[in-house]
């Protein structure tokens, strides 16, 4: 069975046809139902179906388009990362003790889409606890890149990614805190943003059982995927704002509108290598291939500036960050066996595990002198957005690896053009944005080796929009979502 005129098209394309009769909502629920039992056997990407009531909700849609009181994703199929609740579906972070819990309510962000008419058709899958860059667990299995399936489709939001570039809907939601939406768009070729810090609220956002609270995790935001860039920011722009139970807290739809309307003028700063560890090959030549695309459309391209914050430092700061937040919840042995080896750290040892060790170790007073690095930290980036619109870099050291589910990450290597290095050091790209709390668009740059490669644009704090337009403009520019060959698979 081939896929349907509709399987690739973008959300707007799709609100466009819908609008114009050509196609209903039933149908487009109905075409990511067929694609998903053609090829999820061997992707594994849906987890959680939700069928049934997929159809009855694309029924209500074609009847609210009908009157012409839909709203702006009305009769869109759309997935949902497997971490967000889901009344009246499981929610486990694949935790197997947590198998059986049902959500009793949506997470705002969901219950956002849903009321502006989008279809969810099912959940995504998602690794443990949300803590890695490959997405597998003992209750849904292990979930393989569409282009190939040997290859992690990225983590913790690689269901969704998964999902996407199999044709399983046009828009999904994501959650990131070390890359989580940007790693899996990266390694799959589609879209993602990580929003500006607490400007999508995350309640429902929630492992289980806890309950569904307004709370900001530190570094942790929830935000959309796509395969197109303007489908990005329109289901931001559905799901963005304060929690109705938090009144004044929050940002609202106020934000500043995109610095430039076109390439043009665009000042941008263009990375592609990282003091911490090398980038392969194959990304630098994608990235440099972008900053020349870029001036010659007439954006004023630099490669360097003595207003970039110190990348190490930053990193480093941004482990025990990352670290002293992510303990608090670890089993008590992980959690006394890990502050055991990080008393038996050399002052000197400045290497990014060590860094994450200092991190569960972290008592009040330290993290309050790190927020105040990071407050430091967030003055730097200002400066330097005085002078750029933009930083575009990796989101990660190479394309998309072969599965290794080896229980311990810290015995886990990548390897960089034939050289080895330590797994989890691959959160220094993700940290450039997490740290400061920056918005980050993650923008699909082709294929080598015929697996994707992406890059990251970061701005300025709350100019999500500058980011997005950016986005828009280079996939109009020089494309972006390329489809997987799933006959192949």
């Amino acid at each position: 069975m081939a896929e349907s005129d509709w399987t690739f098209k973008t959300a707007r394309a799709l609100r466009k046809a819908l609008r114009a009769k050509k196609v209903s909502a039933l149908e487009l629920a109905r075409d990511a139902i067929a694609q998903i039992e053609q090829h999820d056997a061997k992707i594994n990407a849906i987890c959680v179906r939700d069928f049934d009531r997929a159809l009855k909700a694309a029924r209500a849609q074609d009847r609210a388009i009908a009157r012409r009181k839909a709203g702006p994703l009305a009769g869109i199929p759309i997935t949902v990362k497997e971490s967000y609740n889901v009344a009246g579906l499981p929610t486990t972070w694949g935790f197997v003790p947590q198998k059986n819990f049902i959500a009793a309510a949506d997470a705002l962000a969901v219950a956002r889409a849903k009321a502006a008419g989008a279809v969810v058709i099912g959940k995504t899958n998602v690794p443990v606890g949300l803590a890695d860059w490959q997405s597998y667990n003992d209750i849904y299995g292990v979930t393989g890149n569409p282009f190939d399936t040997g290859r992690t489709p990225g983590g913790s939001s690689g269901g969704s990614s998964a999902a996407l570039a199999a044709g399983y809907g046009p828009l999904s939601l994501g959650s990131d805190i070390g890359g989580s939406l940007r790693s899996p768009a990266h390694f799959c070729g589609v879209y993602a943003h990580k929003p500006t810090y607490a400007l999508v609220p995350s309640r429902g956002h929630t492992p289980p059982p806890l309950p569904p609270l307004p709370f900001d995790r530190d570094l942790a935001v929830v935000g959309p995927m796509a395969r197109s860039a303007g489908d990005l920011a329109d289901l931001l722009e559905v799901i963005a704002g304060p929690d109705e139970l938090e009144a004044g807290r929050g940002y609202r739809l106020a934000l500043p509108q995109a610095r430039r309307a076109g390439l043009k003028g665009f000042r941008v700063l263009v990375l592609d290598t990282h003091p911490m560890m090398p980038v392969a090959t194959s990304i630098r030549a994608a990235i440099d291939n972008l900053a020349a695309q870029l001036a010659k459309a007439g954006a004023k391209v630099r490669r360097e500036s003595s207003l970039l914050p110190d990348l190490a430092s930053a990193a480093r700061l941004y482990m025990r960050l990352l670290m002293s937040f992510l303990a608090a919840s670890f089993p008590p042995e992980s959690y006394e066996a890990m502050k055991a080896q990080a008393a038996k750290l050399e002052p000197g040892d400045n290497s990014l595990a060590a860094e994450r060790l200092r991190g569960v170790a972290l008592g009040h007073r330290d993290w309050l002198m790190s927020d105040g690095q990071r407050a430091g930290l967030r003055a730097q980036w200002r400066a330097f957005f005085g002078e750029f619109d933009a930083l575009i870099c990796p989101i990660m050291p190479t394309p998309a690896y072969p599965h290794d589910h080896l229980p311990d990450q810290t015995q886990r290597r990548i390897v960089v053009d034939g050289k080895a290095y330590p797994y989890q050091d691959q959160l220094f790209w993700p940290g450039v944005a997490t740290c400061p709390g920056l918005p980050s668009t993650a923008i699909p740059l082709g294929l080598a080796g015929g697996l994707p490669i992406g890059a990251q644009i970061v701005g300025p704090w709350l100019e999500d929009r500058t980011t997005l337009k950016l986005a828009e403009l280079i996939e109009q520019a020089i494309g972006g979502f390329v489809a997987p060959d799933l006959n192949k698979l």
